[in-house]
């Protein structure tokens, strides 16, 4: 947001610091700036001059002027304007003598935009004066470090902040006994005190509406306002001046004398001012006549009563609505507009017959011959107190790091505006200005930051804090899933971190219904909606975008799954998901090894795929007789090229079951033997049966069987080959125990009707 200096001034009388040395003042007790820009320039050295003649040139477009400059004598000047002509009075500025178009050129006759005053760089500027019209400094502060202070949103409101810590005067621009008495012109009807706590208004009549004076445009200009017409920069004018945005109806477009302040009809239509349609609903707030919407609260106005060159008479509107109503409409209709940012900030109810008050002594100068028609309009519900606030001296000392003088204290926080009155010695009773009580400051740690900010923070001598420490307590949580990171991370594995939140199309690409996750009302970005109830749709779209610069990776993902309960709070749910892609081969063999060395033991069971998943690679993980995961690869339509296989464990469950107790297995002293045995299956059978079927035979000398190959046979089967390992920690098994141990197996697997090679 951009603040001009000679505007601050002029609360400010007494102000000399130049643009630069106040911005870091600035800075330093308020707010962070993040620059000055330099406006006006030309207008230094810039003065009227008279058109005497003008000749063309030439060859060219542009005119050979004789300008009379007063003391300066005449002068030379080409021109390429269209509205250059004899007689005129422009603006020339000596910028020095330049060669145009075969002629010597001696300065430069300017355009609005050339210096500064506007936008408009169509012509020449013809005027008869600038008189007031001087350089300007733009100090350019950063929106976020102004956001809980919606008094800072306007240049009054800077000014007090520069009065403070310069112990300078401030003026209040703002005149109340200007408010006109008596009945009001037009009637306030508000549905919702909640929502809308005030609204004021006046009206006029004998309007003329058309190009603001120059001084108007220029100081819109100068802060990065666009000019529009007198009206209308006017409204813009005082919301940049006091914070308090306001809006104009051409009076003669309302329909009845009543102003309803309302919630929306569903299905309600709105056309604005941007020549958009919004069809509303209850959740946004309006401002109607007997009609229909006139505007969208705190958002934008309507098409259907704007300001027009045929408009005489204007109401004229000031109100305060509640923030998070119109923070959800703009965001609703993604539609954030210079009036929303302030209303979102919660502005101080006092403020709209300010505002008006400034508009009724401004509006002359403007749009000479308006008139005032009727009283204030002004609608108003309860409003709170401001809070009174204990604040000890010994207290504040301690948090501060600093004694202060009780006048000190006094003096700040008297010159930051609020009221300070003796409780004992010792502790003050301080009364917020209510612009400061809109969620900004309720507590005495809010005005130790008040006198803080002030003295200095860098007047404070940093003094490590005296307090015990003591190492935190045990997370088992936290240091769980450290181990499950560094696991994956040395393995190869890169870490990815997404939103909470998915797309409805997300969602349904992997058959869940998005009436089933809990739905965000003021979602940060279209797509992002939903809370998320699996991390896999986070994943698929991680794939996605990385297939498209490597043919192979592996990423990993810990996150929490947001499931929603019947009541109170929902559930998150901590899960591991990782993806292993590769334009050729499947991962899944190597992410069942990571499943195994996370859970040593755990079981690899075939499972029926689900829709997203390929009909015959999908398996559950079980550990310690739980279901604890799940593995699978992505069916192919989920890819346009390439396999990706997935791991999904849910760690929640892996805490509950707890840590595997481990058991000291001695080195062997004695030496172990192995013998492989060939099974015939058929090509859909799981190589798991054959070795469940050993392990059931349980006979203690068996060490491992494991897996060694296949190869396809002619009559559609396949042989499978497996290596059985046995041996004792006593002694060296004679070939005769390991023969039988190894009949005993085969039988055992030709009971169960299978064929061996043997």
């Amino acid at each position: 947001m951009k603040f001009s200096y000679n505007w601050i001034r002029e609360f400010v009388p007494g102000l000399t610091q130049a643009a630069g040395p106040l911005e870091r003042l600035i800075t330093m007790k308020t707010a962070e700036c993040e620059g000055i820009e330099e406006t006006g320039a030309l207008l230094g050295n810039a003065q009227v001059v008279l058109v005497e003649s003008v000749e063309p040139i030439a060859g060219s477009h542009n005119v050979k002027t004789q300008i009379d400059a007063g003391p300066l004598g005449k002068r030379t000047v080409v021109c390429g304007a269209p509205n250059c002509r004899a007689g005129m009075h422009a603006v020339w500025t000596p910028i020095g003598k330049k060669v145009v178009s075969g002629v010597e050129s001696d300065g430069m006759l300017a355009s609005a935009s050339e210096l500064g005053i506007s936008r408009d760089h169509a012509g020449i500027l013809e005027v008869d004066t600038i008189a007031g019209l001087v350089p300007d400094a733009a100090i350019e502060i950063d929106n976020k470090s102004i956001t809980h202070r919606p008094d800072l949103w306007g240049h009054h409101g800077m000014a007090r902040e520069v009065a403070a810590i310069l112990g300078l005067p401030l003026t209040d621009p703002a005149k109340l006994e200007l408010l006109p008495e008596g009945p009001a012109a037009i009637q306030v009807m508000i549905e919702d005190y909640a929502l809308c706590p005030r609204y004021s208004a006046l009206v006029f009549d004998n309007v003329t509406v058309g190009p603001s004076p120059l001084w108007l445009q220029y100081r819109l200009t100068s802060i990065g306002l666009n000019p529009i017409n007198n009206i209308v920069d006017l409204t813009n004018f005082l919301m940049a001046e006091l914070a308090q945005p306001m809006h104009a109806f051409d009076a003669d477009l309302l329909h009845g004398d009543t102003i309803f302040v309302r919630t929306a009809k569903a299905g309600e239509h709105f056309r604005a001012l941007n020549d958009e349609s919004y069809t509303l609903d209850a959740a946004n707030l309006v401002i109607a006549d007997a009609a229909g919407p006139i505007a969208l609260a705190g958002v934008i106005g309507g098409g259907e009563s704007a300001i027009s060159d045929k408009t005489t008479r204007v109401v004229l509107e000031s109100a305060n609505f509640q923030a998070s109503s119109i923070r959800k409409t703009s965001a609703g209709i993604k539609l954030r507009t210079d009036a929303s940012m302030r209303f979102e900030k919660a502005q101080d109810p006092l403020n709209t017959v300010r505002a008006l008050a400034r508009a009724v002594e401004l509006l002359p100068l403007v749009s000479p011959g308006i008139r005032l028609v009727g009283g204030v309009a002004d609608a108003c519900g309860p409003l709170a107190a401001p809070p009174v606030i204990e604040l000890s001296l010994a207290w504040l000392a301690r948090k501060l790091g600093r004694t202060l003088a009780s006048g000190e204290v006094r003096r700040i926080l008297e010159s930051l505006a609020f009221t300070v009155a003796d409780m004992d010695a010792d502790t003050f009773l301080v009364t917020v200005p209510s612009w400061r009580a809109t969620k900004d400051v309720g507590i005495k740690d809010d005005l130790v930051e008040e006198v803080g900010r002030m003295i200095g923070y860098d007047s404070i001598t940093p003094e490590a804090p005296l307090a015990p420490v003591a190492p935190p307590p045990a997370n088992p949580a936290r240091r769980m899933q450290h181990d499950v990171r560094n696991l994956f991370v040395d393995n190869g594995y890169t870490e990815v971190y997404n939103y909470s939140f998915l797309s409805e199309a997300d969602v349904r690409a992997f058959g869940m219904d998005p009436n089933d996750h809990l739905r965000v009302l003021n979602p940060i970005a279209e797509g992002q909606e939903l809370m998320r109830s699996s991390l896999l749709p986070g994943i698929w779209n991680n794939v996605k975008e990385n297939l498209k610069y490597r043919d192979s990776f592996r990423i990993f993902e810990i996150g929490q799954e947001i499931h929603p309960n019947e009541t109170g709070l929902p559930s998150e749910v901590p899960h591991l998901i990782a993806a292993v892609y590769d334009r050729k081969e499947t991962g899944l063999f190597e992410l069942k090894r990571m499943a195994e060395c996370l859970l040593p033991g755990a079981q690899t069971k075939p499972a029926q795929g689900r829709e997203y998943e390929h009909p015959a690679r999908a398996a559950e993980i079980h550990w310690r007789g739980e279901l604890v995961g799940r593995l699978f690869e992505l069916h192919p339509r989920m890819m346009e090229t390439g396999r990706a296989a997935i791991l999904d464990v849910n760690l929640a469950r892996i805490a509950e079951l707890g840590e595997a107790p481990t058991k000291y297995t001695p080195i062997r002293r004695q030496p172990s033997s192995a013998f492989d045995l060939s099974v015939v299956m058929v090509n859909r059978q799981h190589a798991g049966d054959v070795r469940s079927a050993i392990a059931e035979y349980a006979n203690p000398l068996i060490e491992s069987t494991n897996y060694l190959w296949e190869f396809a046979l002619p009559d559609g089967k396949k042989s499978v080959s497996y290596r059985i390992t046995v041996g004792s920690p006593e002694r060296t098994l004679p070939s005769e125990e390991i023969m039988a141990i190894r009949a005993d197996i085969i039988a055992i697997l030709r009971e169960l009707n299978y064929e061996l090679k043997v």
